[in-house]
């Protein structure tokens, strides 16, 4: 990775840190607070107080990366942490549940995540992208077992009201952060006329290959929440491990799962085997589940499962992101991210739901048959998939009859192209694409000002 390309993935590893810590010190304390304002012994408010947030940054993930796409990604980032501010002061000021709730709907309005990843696709090259989505997820999984940590001090210390404005106070400085110390966005990123204003959202949804991502996010996460719903009451019950004690488990789980994620990374990037290893992480994730099934009742077994898990989720996590901004069209990278966080709030969304009914129903064991279900039809989904290949440039003659403008927007539409630059002064459009994806004869008939009648060749 070049200088630029490092620091881009640091700033915005610890832009993302800054605001996910915000999220997670609120997790662990919240529920034992909310005893102490009016409403909040009611669980149901209490539930939809913390889910509320979800709620609201899935509907806004789309509207906020087509946003991105238009007007930048800075000025989109910068506005959606201060919806958070608001939404946090809000809560910190909080003296009934309903107004909590309402707090934590606003700060979930700031649904910035898909401007963040598309940020960092544009700062970084496709050979270097999955290790930059790998520093931005692991800075989230880094804070989160941090917060399992710091969180009950921190309440004991300041208080509900104090975490509030503490966190209002992080995403303020994420403000800070993103305008002064996260690179500039390319020039071709600012560029209003390179931007396809119209059916974006369409073309993304009907993008196979997006699709495949889509649906293995959804299951990612679907498969998280309901290992999540029994594994912390395994590690009680068989462990015999307090609730307060599990970040024992979690926070050198989690650190050993960053080592071993990064050979595999590393090693797909440098010799084109992305798909191998992604196929092989989904393969872990059904081999952990059925590990789970087998074992889950044996405590060191379950530590070396969750190492596991962990593991292949890192991997997947950073990788699922890169292909989402390799194989999405460059002027709708961050409406195709927006897609794809909007599936993984669904997930999110579902998971505790199946979970809990499959464990009310026929107990822990089905929980984990039901996630190697899920990995098992992921990888069926996923088998088809082609991941891009090495980048190659070439230059086309351009025809008499060719309009710049609506030639760069078309060629910017076929698949497998990653960057169109229209010269008409020398007669040639230059165009960046993945080996063995381009759809020569619709390229040659645009340049020649021909239309395509046809929506596959889109």
């Amino acid at each position: 990775m070049s200088s630029m390309e490092v620091r881009a993935a640091l700033s915005l590893a610890a832009l993302f840190a800054l605001r996910m810590l915000g999220l997670f010190l609120i997790l662990p304390v919240f529920a034992v607070h909310a005893k102490s304002i009016r409403g909040g012994d009611d669980l149901l408010l209490v539930g939809i107080a913390l889910g509320i947030y979800g709620l609201t940054q899935g509907v806004l993930q789309i509207p906020f990366g087509m946003a991105s796409d238009r007007y930048g990604r800075k000025p989109v980032i910068v506005f959606g942490l201060v919806l958070f501010v608001v939404g946090s002061i809000v809560s910190a000021y909080a003296t009934d549940i309903w107004i909590v709730i309402l707090g934590r709907a606003i700060q979930g309005t700031g649904a910035i995540s898909a401007a963040v990843m598309a940020f960092a696709a544009d700062l970084t090259r496709d050979q270097h992208r999955t290790k930059a989505m790998a520093m931005i997820g692991g800075s989230i999984a880094l804070v989160f077992a941090l917060s399992l940590v710091v969180a009950p001090a921190l309440y004991h210390l300041i208080g509900m009201d104090g975490i509030f404005l503490f966190i209002a106070a992080l995403a303020a400085a994420a403000i800070l952060w993103t305008l002064y110390v996260v690179p500039a966005e390319p020039d071709a990123a600012r560029d209003q006329s390179r931007r396809v204003r119209t059916g974006m959202l369409g073309e993304v949804m009907r993008n196979p290959e997006l699709l495949r991502l889509n649906f293995g996010i959804f299951v990612l996460h679907m498969a998280q929440m309901c290992l999540f719903l029994v594994v912390p009451l395994a590690l009680v019950n068989e462990g015999g491990m307090a609730v307060g004690e599990h970040w024992k488990v979690y926070l050198p789980v989690v650190l050993v799962s960053f080592v071993l994620m990064v050979p595999p990374i590393m090693l797909a990037e440098r010799r084109g085997h992305m798909k191998l290893m992604f196929m092989g992480a989904v393969a872990l994730m059904l081999a952990v589940h059925a590990g789970f099934a087998l074992g889950y009742r044996d405590f060191w077994m379950l530590v070396v499962l969750l190492t596991l898990f962990f593991t292949g989720f890192n991997v997947l996590e950073a990788s699922l992101p890169s292909l989402v901004s390799r194989l999405a069209p460059v002027h709708a990278r961050g409406t195709a991210i927006g897609v794809f966080n909007t599936t993984q709030a669904l997930g999110l969304f579902v998971g505790p739901w199946i979970g809990g009914w499959i464990a009310k129903n026929w107990g822990v064991m089905p929980v984990f048959v039901f996630g190697m279900a899920l990995f098992a039809l992921w990888i069926v989904v996923a088998w088809p998939m082609r991941a891009p290949g090495a980048l190659e440039q070439r230059s086309f003659p351009l025809g008499t009859a060719a309009d710049p403008v609506a030639l760069r927007e078309g060629l910017a539409r076929l698949r497998g192209v990653r960057e169109v630059t229209v010269l008409p002064d020398e007669g040639v459009a230059r165009l960046t694409f993945y080996r063995g994806m381009l759809d020569e004869q619709s390229v040659v008939k645009l340049v020649a000002g021909e239309s395509l009648l046809s929506p596959d060749n889109i």
